[in-house]
């Protein structure tokens, strides 16, 4: 589920909690918009991510933007998100994908069905004591379990400025160690990083913002707030004033381990 905010000091401890249900189902409702402003993942850092795995289950898949690049690989591709609304707006994108309702720690396959499990943005929701045995269960033995996320590099002042503005606690260069940990049944973790760019308009930008829990769970009258302070960043800042379009440096930072026995 690509970007949604979260505590950046521990993992969630609870999905059923009322402010972690609240922030999750605030997704479904701007599906669409989630969609269409949310940056994919490049195709090099999702090939490294599975390695030499064909079938593959995408976890937390929200509207499919880690499932498109997984399709550019040609691979058989699964989904599974618990937003009802985020699997509708992935069939849009990708048609034709079977799309699961589920969760991390209750996955509805089968054992040893898939090569590959993928969480794009989304580990951090989970609970990994019964994420991890889950996912082990779904693998097939040496299959990959692969984590990703995209990072805006806030480095940039004014998207460190407009991170600001949104209330944003991440940075591309945030240490992930802390909570990307597996442990057994899997064995080590490796790490690839993948800087790159992304070109948007200043409304997709806008939209992107409209597309965060944190706005969408916001008062109205914060809502138009931030709305307000960025456009007025994005008028003035001399990097960006004037430009029709914006150049958006992110970072993917992939991380893989892989089922032992």
């Amino acid at each position: 589920m690509d970007q949604r905010e979260y505590d950046r000091d521990a993992l969630v401890k609870d999905p059923a909690d009322a402010e972690t249900v609240r922030s999750a189902r605030s997704f479904g409702a701007a599906a669409s918009v989630y969609g269409a402003a949310r940056p994919g993942y490049p195709v090099d850092a999702v090939a490294w991510l599975v390695g030499d795995a064909r079938r593959v289950l995408d976890l937390g898949a929200g509207t499919g933007r880690l499932t498109e690049a997984l399709l550019e690989l040609d691979l058989d591709v699964l989904a599974v998100d618990p937003v009802e609304e985020m699997l509708e707006e992935l069939e849009v994108r990708v048609p034709g994908v079977p799309r699961i309702l589920g969760t991390a720690e209750d996955i509805p396959i089968e054992d040893a069905s898939v090569d590959a499990v993928v969480a794009g943005q989304a580990w951090h929701w989970f609970i990994p004591e019964r994420a991890v045995p889950e996912i082990a269960r779904v693998l097939r033995p040496g299959g990959v379990l692969g984590l990703v996320w995209n990072s805006r590099d806030t480095t940039v002042d004014w998207l460190r400025q407009a991170g600001a503005i949104m209330h944003e606690r991440h940075d591309a260069s945030a240490s992930f160690e802390s909570y990307v940990r597996v442990g057994p049944p899997f064995g080590p973790i490796e790490e690839h990083r993948v800087e790159w760019v992304e070109r948007m308009s200043r409304a997709r930008f806008l939209d992107l913002v409209r597309s965060r829990s944190h706005y969408l769970t916001a008062a109205p009258a914060e809502q138009r707030s931030v709305i307000a302070a960025l456009e007025t960043l994005l008028t003035t800042h001399p990097d960006v004033a004037g430009a029709d379009e914006l150049a958006v440096p992110y970072v993917t930072r992939c991380f893989r381990t892989r089922l032992r026995g």
